[in-house]
């Protein structure tokens, strides 16, 4: 019966297990070992090919001090969590879902912190809130977002069907470069019940991965996505032979990937019925040369509905203003 369930959590690895035996020594190499032990039970909602969403983390660290001290901090990190006040317990809390919540408001503060590189993660709930809207996901859609960041925007779409619509009757895929925020985009989809979804880990422009049983790629009824603000060193010198043919309207820049990943989103559109939503700098409406000729061929096969301007200082370590484009 425990094989079925959405989660298991052997016993050896839960809370009360390592809090009985916090004033023993090696709480660290214990609660690493009841993460990988969680991770093992549960599959490929906390692993991917290999990878784990707690291959970064270990309680067994150095960086807490000497042996000793480490002990300490850990057992001061048990009890604190032992407290009444942090009891979830569903007979407590009834329906709200505390730990999701909270760890959207942690992914939330910690981007707030992170200066500059909090955008490779997060997309503002304003901006996210926005995109579903405009996009209206519908029961059955499949919707993707090529660099999904902490998946914020592909749950914001997720959370629409199950609200307009009180459906869970549709699926969100992802792709993610950076290792770290892979694992927060699995850790956040599993927090919050979102078990219909395939996340993966590389390169989106280099080596898509979100592809059909024929080796091309796949194709979605939504394709959105906030990625990153021109993205030097993106992939230009392998754009010109792409087996995918993505890049047939024109090359974009060396060192500005804007257009890369909107020639991306817009291949992988169902024909016709496909509905897509990005979010660019301002330079992604005015730039010239090879930019420029993308730009026109967009207008003329008359692709592009709407471009709504957003006003500035509304992501995490820029303060310019940017663009939200829509493609039918």
């Amino acid at each position: 019966m425990m094989k079925n369930e959405r989660f298991v959590l052997p016993k050896e690895a839960g809370f009360y297990a390592l809090y009985e035996r916090r004033h023993e020594p090696g709480n660290g190499e214990r609660i690493d070992q009841a993460l990988h032990a969680i991770e093992e039970t549960n599959g490929t909602k906390l692993k991917d090919a290999g990878k784990s969403v707690f291959q970064d983390i270990s309680f067994n660290t150095d960086k807490l001090g000497e042996e000793k001290q480490k002990n300490t901090i850990l057992r001061h990190l048990l009890e604190d969590f032992a407290k009444p006040e942090l009891n979830l317990k569903p007979s407590r809390v009834g329906t709200l879902d505390v730990i999701g919540n909270a760890y959207e408001y942690l992914i939330k503060n910690f981007a707030a912190s992170g200066g500059q590189k909090a955008g490779e993660f997060y997309t503002p709930p304003e901006v996210s809130d926005l995109i579903a809207e405009l996009l209206d996901p519908q029961p059955g859609d499949t919707i993707c977002d090529p660099a999904c960041g902490s998946a914020s925007l592909l749950m914001k779409c997720g959370a629409k069907v199950r609200k307009n619509h009180d459906s869970r009757q549709y699926a969100l895929y992802g792709q993610e470069a950076i290792g770290s925020t892979w694992s927060l985009a699995k850790m956040n989809m599993f927090l919050h019940g979102e078990d219909n979804h395939k996340i993966e880990w590389g390169d989106t422009i280099r080596n898509p991965k979100l592809l059909d049983k024929n080796g091309d790629l796949m194709l979605f009824d939504i394709v959105t996505a906030n990625p990153p603000f021109s993205l030097d060193k993106w992939g230009h010198d392998e754009a010109e032979h792409d087996k995918f043919s993505r890049f047939r309207r024109g090359v974009p820049p060396r060192t500005k990937g804007d257009y890369a990943f909107i020639l991306h989103m817009i291949e992988t559109l169902k024909p016709k019925t496909g509905r897509m939503g990005v979010v660019v700098p301002h330079g992604v409406l005015f730039r010239g040369s090879s930019e420029g000729k993308i730009r026109q061929k967009l207008i003329d096969e008359n692709l592009l509905d709407a471009v709504i301007g957003l006003p500035e200082k509304l992501f995490y370590g820029t303060g310019i203003p940017c663009r939200h484009s829509g493609v039918p």
